[in-house]
């Protein structure tokens, strides 16, 4: 991909991922770690009761972060998916005779074309990931 349509997705997405750290992600963990410390707390428990009171603490976070990686491997996916076909339609015009200048402004506009569908997904994606954040306990 283009360096300035790699850029600029990179830039929506990181855009995206540190909105979403700062308005949900945070919170999450300093409900775990307060968790986690009060599991501390519990001094007749014993050893492993205290792991286990810990391990459920993080068992939000842990979620979180699993389906963040989904939601951006998919994106990613979809991504290169279309990028692939943009790589076949200009593999196909050079092999058809077409000149490389031709084949170099065909595989410009596909990408961008892609990119810009990308980018415009981010929003839903956003609102989706909000949305299953705020609904883990």
């Amino acid at each position: 991909m283009a360096e300035a349509h790699q850029a600029r997705v990179q830039a929506a997405v990181e855009e995206m991922v540190q909105s979403l750290e700062r308005n949900h992600i945070r919170k999450m963990q300093g409900r775990m770690f307060r968790c986690s410390a009060d599991c501390c707390d519990l001094s007749t428990d014993s050893m492993s009761q205290v792991h286990q009171c810990i391990e459920r603490c993080h068992t939000p976070m842990a979620k979180a972060q699993g389906l963040v990686t989904s939601e951006l491997e998919k994106f990613q996916d979809r991504l290169s998916r279309c990028t692939m076909h943009c790589n076949d339609k200009g593999k196909d015009l050079f092999d058809s005779g077409a000149k490389e200048p031709a084949v170099r402004s065909l595989m410009d506009r596909c990408v961008g074309s892609c990119v810009d569908d990308h980018v415009n997904l981010i929003p839903s994606m956003t609102r989706r990931l909000k949305e299953n954040l705020d609904s883990i306990q």
